[in-house]
C-alpha cells in the first residue's frame, strides 16, 4: 500500500514580491537555487528583523492558467486544474522568467509586473501528469554572447529552448524548438508514466535534464530514470547517464537475477547541483521499482538512492555515494546537494552537503567524494517479507547530528497527560514498529520519517558569512502495508 500526498488545487496563481527586493537585488537570481551550487543565499541586507514587517505589496501578477482552470471548470473538467503552484522564479538583468502550472513560460518585469511577452508550451492538454499533477519548479537561463535561451522542461516529456528577448522557440534547437525526451533511453514505454517537473541545469555548455516517472506500488517494470545532457544549440543528446547501470557497466552486479533490465524509476526528480568551475554535476537520485518492496530486484541497486558526481561535459562518472542500500522506504535523495566551502580542523574543504528524508545530512569532500566526517554502516532490521532480502546494514553519518527524530519506540510517544499516552501505545501496537529503516509488512509498519521527509523539495541552505547550515525539515510519520499481490 503506497500512502501519496494530497493534491493542493489552485484556481489562482499569484506571485507577490515587496519593491525593495528587486531593486536590492543588483545581481539577480539567475538560477533556482540562486546559483548552480544551490546555496539559495543572497547578500543583500535591505530586508531584516527590523523592517521585515514594513514589507508591502506594490505588484502582483495572475497566472495566466486561471482562464484556462475557469473554462475547464465550466465545461466539468474538475481534474484539470492545477496542484499548486511551486514555481521559483527567476530574475536577470531585471527580467524576471518563470513558468506556471500549465506549462506557460512568461517574462515579466520585475520592478512593476508588467507582462513582457508569454508562450504557451500547452503542455496540459496532454493530459492530468502523474503522480503531483499540474506542476512546474521553473525554468533554466543560459546565455553565450548575445544568444540567451530559456530551457524548459515540461511534464509532457518535451525539452524547450526559448528565446529571452522574443518568447519564441529557437527554430534551430530540436524539431522546432524542442525534443522530445522519450526518445534515447533505450526503452519503449508510455509517455504518460514519464516527465519533467524540476528545471534543467545548465553548465559548461550542457542542458542536463533529469526525470519524474510514475510511481505505482504494484508496478515491477517502469521508464528509466537516466539523467541525460543536451546541446544547447542544437538540441542534439551529448550524453547519457544510466542510472541503472546497463551491462558491462560499473555497478551492474548489484542488480542480482537480471533485475537491471525491467527496473525503472531510480530517478532524479528534484534539483541538481553544479560546480561550475571544477565541471562537475552533482545528481540526487530516488528509489527504483517499486518504493516499498524490493523483491523483484535482489541486490543494492546502484545508483540509487545516491548522489553521483559526473562530469558536465561527457557525463563520466567521478564518484558516488549510496545513501540507502536495497531501498524499500522511499527515501529517495530529495533535494538539491548544496556546494559548501568549509573549514574542518584547520582544513579548507571544498564539500558538498545532501540532505535526506531521514533526516540525515551527508557532507563530503566534492572533489573525491571522501566524506568529510566518519559514515558508519550499522546493522539494521532484517525483512520479514517473502522474497524480499533487506540490505543487513545501512550508512549513518555520525556528524553532523540527525534533525529529525527517527524510528518509533515507547520513549518517542507522548506523555502530556497519563491519557494520551496509554492511547498512543494502543495505536503503535496495531502495527510492527521499531528504529528507522525497519522493512515494511503485511501488518503495516510505522514509518518515521516518511515518505514526506525530513528534508524535501524545499533543500537546505548555507550562508557563508556565519557558516550556517538551514534546513526545513517536517515531522511527518506514515503507515506503509504491503499486500500479497494477485496472481495472474
Amino acid at each position: 500500500m503506497q500512502f501519496l500526498p494530497s493534491n493542493l488545487i489552485s484556481i489562482s496563481s499569484v506571485i507577490i514580491l515587496a519593491s525593495s527586493v528587486i531593486t536590492a537585488n543588483a545581481q539577480g537570481w539567475p538560477s533556482y537555487g540562486g546559483d548552480n551550487g544551490s546555496s539559495k543565499y543572497s547578500p543583500l541586507d535591505q530586508i531584516s528583523a527590523e523592517n521585515v514587517d514594513q514589507l508591502e505589496i506594490v505588484w502582483e501578477w495572475l497566472s495566466l492558467d486561471n482562464a484556462t482552470v475557469a473554462s475547464n471548470l465550466a465545461d466539468g473538467n474538475n481534474r484539470a486544474v492545477p496542484a499548486g503552484y511551486k514555481a521559483t522564479p527567476l530574475v536577470v538583468d531585471g527580467i524576471m522568467y518563470v513558468s506556471t502550472s500549465f506549462g506557460r513560460v512568461v517574462a515579466l518585469d520585475a520592478a512593476n509586473g508588467e507582462l513582457r511577452w508569454s508562450f504557451d508550451t500547452r503542455a496540459w492538454e496532454a493530459g492530468r501528469p502523474m503522480n503531483l499533477g499540474y506542476n512546474t519548479r521553473g525554468v533554466a537561463y543560459w546565455a553565450r554572447g548575445d544568444k540567451k535561451r530559456l530551457f524548459f522542461a515540461t511534464y509532457d516529456s518535451y525539452l524547450w529552448s526559448i528565446d529571452v528577448v522574443s518568447g519564441t522557440p529557437d527554430e534551430n534547437f530540436g524539431d522546432a524548438g524542442r525534443v522530445d525526451l522519450t526518445l534515447g533511453l533505450g526503452r519503449e514505454f508510455d509517455r504518460q508514466l514519464y516527465g519533467v517537473v524540476s528545471p534543467p541545469l545548465v553548465t559548461n555548455d550542457r542542458v542536463i535534464v533529469n526525470s519524474a516517472i510514475h510511481d505505482a506500488p504494484s508496478s515491477i517494470e517502469m521508464p528509466p530514470g537516466d539523467v541525460r545532457a543536451f546541446n544547447p544549440d542544437t538540441g542534439e543528446m551529448e550524453w547519457i547517464f544510466h542510472t541503472i547501470p546497463q551491462a558491462g557497466e560499473f555497478g551492474n552486479d548489484s542488480w542480482e537475477d537480471g533485475s537491471w533490465e525491467y527496473t525503472g524509476n531510480t530517478n532524479s526528480w528534484t534539483i541538481m547541483s553544479a560546480d561550475d568551475e571544477l565541471g562537475i554535476v552533482y545528481i540526487p537520485i530516488g528509489t527504483p521499482t517499486n518504493d516499498w518492496y524490493g523483491g523483484k530486484r535482489p541486490g543494492d541497486n546502484l545508483f540509487a538512492e545516491s548522489l553521483v558526481a559526473v562530469r558536465a561535459e561527457t557525463g563520466e562518472r567521478i564518484w558516488h555515494f549510496q545513501t540507502v542500500h536495497h531501498g524499500l522506504w522511499d527515501y529517495d535523495l530529495p533535494a538539491a546537494p548544496t556546494l559548501i566551502d568549509i573549514n574542518v580542523d584547520g582544513r579548507p574543504i571544498k564539500a558538498v552537503a545532501q540532505i535526506s528524508k531521514q533526516g540525515f545530512t551527508y557532507v563530503f569532500d566534492r572533489i573525491t567524494g571522501e566524506p568529510v566526517w566518519p559514515i558508519e554502516e550499522r546493522p539494521v532490521p532484517p525483512s520479514s517479507m517473502p522474497g524480499e532480502v533487506a540490505s543487513p546494514t545501512q550508512p549513518f553519518p555520525t556528524k553532523p547530528a540527525a534533525f529529525e527524530p527517527q524510528g518509533i519506540s515507547d520513549d518517542t510517544l507522548i506523555d502530556f497527560t497519563p491519557e494520551l499516552r496509554q492511547e498512543a501505545l494502543q495505536i503503535i501496537e496495531e502495527f510492527d514498529y521499531g528504529p528507522l529503516f525497519t522493512p515494511p509488512t503485511l501488518r503495516g509498519t510505522i514509518q518515521f520519517p516518511g515518505w514526506g521527509g525530513g528534508g524535501e523539495w524545499h533543500g537546505a541552505a548555507f550562508d557563508p558569512d556565519t557558516g550556517l547550515y538551514y534546513i526545513p525539515s517536517a515531522s511527518v510519520p506514515i503507515v506503509v502495508q504491503l499486500r500479497e499481490a494477485r496472481r495472474q
